[in-house]
């Protein structure tokens, strides 16, 4: 058997191939994959132009990179495409949403009630009861908030009269 794969260096690039990529299977996180793809190739390649094998193995070498940086440019690109997450990032998720102050900020410094949670808020000035805010960032579990556009000042006291 041995002598027959290497009499038919195609028939050993292929088993080589089918080797490469059972191993992927059983859990080597795409280590594997391109070598053999790139084994599949040469396999190929030398079937169809008999070559010896110093080119051979120059040809595995240089394909089994080119796979793996093809297959990067390719994940990075579709990484772009996609949408940022905020799975599991509840902070992230509240950016934009639009709450009342239940309490007044002092120094800037507050919490709101969202939900069932009670959230530490930081605006850059102080914010009495009942002003309408926007949560505009996240800074660890801090929520970042900014009078919601349209009020002012004098607006929220006349409001709270």
């Amino acid at each position: 058997m041995p002598h027959d794969l290497l009499a038919n260096p195609s028939w050993l690039w292929l088993t080589l191939g089918g080797t490469l990529l059972a191993a992927e299977m059983l859990g080597a996180s795409g280590y594997l994959l391109w070598s053999g793809v790139a084994a599949v190739l040469v396999s190929v390649l030398v079937w169809l132009v008999p070559l010896p094998w110093e080119w051979q193995g120059l040809c595995f070498a240089t394909l089994t990179v080119l796979c793996a940086l093809w297959w990067y440019y390719w994940l990075r690109g579709r990484e772009r495409k996609q949408p940022p997450s905020s799975l599991n990032q509840r902070g992230n998720q509240l950016i934009g949403t639009e709450l009342l102050l239940a309490e007044a900020l002092r120094d800037g410094i507050g919490h709101v009630h969202i939900g069932d949670s009670s959230w530490r808020v930081q605006a850059t000035e102080d914010l009495a009861a009942g002003t309408p805010v926007t949560v505009v960032g996240v800074e660890g579990i801090t929520l970042r908030i900014v009078r919601r556009s349209g009020t002012s000042p004098a607006s929220d006291r006349l409001l709270h009269r």
